[in-house]
């Protein structure tokens, strides 16, 4: 039976917990003994999930890897009375209290650096520069070391929660650089990133934001050796090439273009929902959109399936072109929550109080408006033609990028940039990001079998990820395993409020006419993947003339996806992309053969 250590009755008095470094507690400045090795592993454990229910299983997994002694139980209970004596009351109550799911720790924001650090991280989430930089500053200076400290981290499961303690961090870091650089504090930048970029050499936004730095510092000759290095570190390492976005910075650092500290102006007007930290993939369809917009592309259409990744490009692609569009960026969805369309004069309403008092109200102000600005403007999640088409500017400064799931071929002028799946080596690091990378490689095999079962969705992978960072527990290989069960796999890919099925269920609602029916007939009529004109003929009980006016029908709607090249209708290989075609499965159409 172990020894408990506690002081025999705890004092009263203000407590500091810290975990983002060596385990601490203090009270009034004072450190307390935590006892043995397995009581500070339970009381990390805690920390780590602070106010929130630690089950009994959760707790002996993270004291005993391997194999639990028969008395786990009772050995726990011991540590918990001994933390509860020295952690003594907190809000006229026991600190330490046992619930229906477990033990439960209760901490302020004030009393542990983690709850601090992430309220300070969340409260510079969509602030201008000059608000976020600060607040990013104190929560980066809340950190001591690594998460936990070295003597906890024999612990596979605070090791994991520590991996990803240190991506939050790296991703605050990243913020941080990138509103310190829009402030012109380039040196502040350039002393603090490089010893990050040794530790992580494949992150991408940081190896960014240190190039921006060095050229702003007067530095472009090591500005352009920080992006050579990463190239050929990603082609040895992973047979990649870096992403447009860098890519761009490489070119504008290149031609002189880069401005230095002092020059950049904050736009007037920003109106965008923030951009993520772990952006994945998609390299070559952000470089195509940056030149287009920031060139002669007055409107760039994003299609693609629910779940793509859509709006996730365009929002990189806004915040990357800020310098760009000094009249400001813009962001407004064409649906209600619901997937019905907003009427115009909502969305004419919104655009108007994004821009200010005096904003344009009707159509053709909207217009002059537009044309007479250099802004940028997103219309995110168009439903159809007619919802967007009074929108559109006919020349002029302005420039407007719009995401649908069709392809809107009612429009034109429009360049077209189709948002494919990601492959599978952006999927795995996507996936990494959210899990830990650690628990990635420790089954490579399953991690593959999650992302392919996935089709390469972003937001699969992610909510995938997210699921999976809640249920620890769950080895990789059994979570997939279960997404390889057609009748199960959409509702295994459910974390929270975030639902796989009910973002396709919003976009199969707003299909027009008989597409849902006919997607329905494909899908139970044809194979997994690609499928010929005869096949899709065949399943929707129609000759070959009337399915390619179908299948075309569907590819316009986003539905299903064409070959790249030219081919003509009955060479060519048609495919239902796979989230899609398992929701449509699952609507059981009638099967009466198609009226020609």
């Amino acid at each position: 039976m172990p020894r408990p250590s506690a002081q025999s009755a705890a004092s009263p008095g203000t407590l500091r917990f810290s975990v983002l470094g060596p385990l601490t507690v203090h009270r009034d400045g004072k450190a307390l003994p935590l006892g043995p090795l397995k009581q500070r592993v339970v009381l990390a454990t805690l920390l780590g999930s602070a106010d929130s229910p630690v089950s009994v299983d959760t707790l002996t997994d993270a004291v005993w890897a391997d194999e639990p002694p028969r008395t786990a139980r009772k050995n726990l209970q011991v540590y918990v009375s001994a933390l509860r004596a020295l952690l003594g009351e907190a809000g006229g109550g026991p600190r330490l209290t046992h619930t229906c799911g477990g033990y439960v720790l209760r901490v302020t924001d004030d009393e542990l650096d983690l709850q601090r650090f992430r309220s300070l991280v969340r409260a510079a989430e969509g602030r201008p520069p000059a608000a976020a930089a600060p607040l990013l500053r104190q929560a980066l200076d809340l950190w001591q070391g690594p998460p936990f400290g070295d003597d906890l981290r024999h612990s596979p499961r605070l090791a994991e929660e520590a991996e990803r303690l240190e991506l939050r961090h790296l991703t605050a870091y990243e913020s941080w650089a990138e509103a310190e650089l829009a402030l012109g504090g380039a040196s502040a930048v350039v002393e603090e990133l490089p010893e990050l970029v040794e530790r992580h050499p494949l992150r991408e936004r940081l190896r960014s934001a240190w190039m921006c730095a060095l050229s702003r510092s007067g530095r472009q000759a090591e500005a352009l050796a920080v992006y050579d290095d990463y190239r050929q570190l990603l082609a040895r390492e992973l047979g990649l090439e870096p992403s447009g976005a860098l890519t761009a910075r490489y070119r504008a650092i290149l031609a002189g273009d880069d401005r230095p500290a002092g020059a950049r102006a904050v736009p007037a007007r920003r109106a965008l929902p923030p951009d993520i930290g772990d952006f994945t993939g998609h390299g070559d369809e952000l470089d195509d959109l940056l030149k287009l917009l920031d060139g002669s592309g007055g409107v760039v259409l994003l299609s693609g399936p629910a779940g793509a990744g859509k709006t996730t490009l365009a929002v990189r692609a806004a915040h990357l072109l800020g310098d760009r569009f000094p009249d400001g960026r813009l962001c407004v969805r064409l649906r209600d929550p619901d997937g019905t369309t907003r009427p115009l004069p909502a969305v004419l309403t919104e655009l108007a109080e994004q821009i200010g008092p005096r904003g344009p109200s009707t159509p053709e102000a909207w217009r002059e408006w537009l044309a007479a600005h250099r802004v940028l403007v997103v219309l995110d999640d168009v439903p159809g033609e007619s919802a967007v088409r009074p929108l559109l500017p006919y020349g002029g400064q302005g420039r407007v990028l719009l995401t649908a799931r069709g392809q809107l071929g009612g429009l034109a002028p429009v360049h077209r940039i189709p948002v494919p799946p990601l492959g599978a080596a952006e999927a795995l690091h996507l996936l990494a990001g959210l899990v830990g990378g650690s628990r990635v490689r420790a089954d490579r095999e399953a991690a593959l079998r999650i992302v392919r079962a996935c089709g390469g969705s972003p937001l699969a992978v992610r909510v995938s990820g997210m699921r999976l960072a809640v249920l620890r527990h769950v080895p990789l290989r059994e979570f997939a395993d279960r997404l390889t069960d057609p009748a199960d796999a959409l509702d295994e890919l459910t974390s929270g409020d975030v639902s796989v099925r009910q973002w396709l269920a919003r976009g199969w609602q707003a299909l027009p006419g008989e597409c849902g029916r006919h997607a329905s007939r494909l899908a139970e009529g044809t194979g997994d993947g690609p499928f010929g004109l005869a096949e899709a003929a065949e399943a929707l009980g129609c000759d070959e003339r009337h399915a390619v006016r179908i299948v075309e029908t569907l590819i316009d709607a986003g539905m299903v996806t064409s070959p790249g090249g030219e081919v003509t209708a009955h060479a060519a290989q048609y495919e239902l992309p796979h989230l899609i075609r398992l929701y449509a499965r699952g609507t059981r159409p009638g099967t009466p053969a198609l009226t020609p």
